[in-house]
């Protein structure tokens, strides 16, 4: 597509653009990437984990996923097309809890990140109204909203760094604030097979988890694009085979980075973007 763009048409087609159409679409009026590293958020477990967490000795961070972010926008008093945006991050840790000799325990718990960040959305005054069809009812009339932009948000999940628990006593058990469950999304706890619970523990978990993520700031807008052509599909769609597994085996190339992992110069001499079997990733 890129290279259909910079030469200013389609191969085989018209160079020159057929028609200018105005499209409905968001625009990116600011945006910015930052790398958080989240040092002892708390982790908040269901009764049954809490009762694992009591028993532990030592714990040892498997993995952690994002589970929901809230986004709120507020514009910023004083300076005219800035907004504010507070983002609120939740985690899902896993835990492998160490009781004593043995297998240890899996064991999964709630942590989360507040940030706040100031981009650009610039002004609108206009009333929205839209209505939206649904089959076989009427239209359904959305209730105005003011002009306001809204924020868009990209994370990928984080880094989990390292887990520490800690007894109730400790120092640093009372550095932390407890969590108002009533503001965790009904959606988040039911991420849970029971619902987390704060209070009466004997001892706590405390992670450290690495961050990074994409805050953008975007409006519905109206933009007048050059037009080459309807995007008609060419590639044909493939339909099941009903050859048997050997034959579907022997179309498998053989998996030599499963035998030989490359080294790090060899990663090191691929272009950018390669997707040969012998460059990294």
């Amino acid at each position: 597509m890129n290279e259909r763009l910079r030469s200013g048409g389609f191969p085989g087609n018209c160079a020159e653009p057929k028609d200018a159409v105005c499209i409905h679409t968001d625009k990116i009026y600011d945006s910015c990437k930052d790398k958080d590293c989240i040092e002892d958020a708390r982790v908040y477990f269901t009764a049954a984990g809490q009762e694992i967490i009591d028993r532990a000795v030592n714990v040892k961070c498997r993995k952690s996923e994002i589970i929901w972010v809230f986004t709120d926008v507020e514009p910023v008093p004083f300076n005219r097309g800035y907004f504010t945006v507070d983002l609120k991050f939740f985690f899902k840790i896993t835990l492998d809890a160490f009781t004593g000799v043995g297998k240890p325990c899996k064991v999964e718990g709630l942590a989360t990140f507040d940030k706040k960040v100031i981009l650009f959305g610039s002004e609108g005054s206009a009333k929205v109204f839209e209505s939206r069809y649904r089959y076989d009812s009427f239209d359904e009339q959305l209730w105005q909203k003011t002009n306001m932009p809204k924020a868009v948000v990209e994370v990928v999940d984080p880094l989990c760094l390292a887990a520490k628990v800690v007894d109730i006593n400790d120092k640093l058990c009372c550095m932390c604030e407890d969590l108002d469950f009533s503001r965790v999304p009904q959606c988040v706890c039911n991420v849970f097979e029971d619902s987390l619970v704060m209070g009466g523990e004997k001892k706590r978990v405390f992670v450290s988890i690495g961050l990074f993520s994409i805050v953008k700031i975007e409006r519905s807008v109206q933009l007048l694009i050059p037009a080459y052509d309807f995007c008609v599909p060419q590639k044909e769609c493939v339909a099941s085979s009903e050859d048997s597994p050997c034959d579907l085996f022997e179309k498998i190339e053989f998996p030599f980075d499963e035998f030989f992992p490359p080294a790090k110069d060899d990663c090191s001499d691929c272009p950018p973007n390669s997707h040969h079997h012998t460059c990294c990733g």
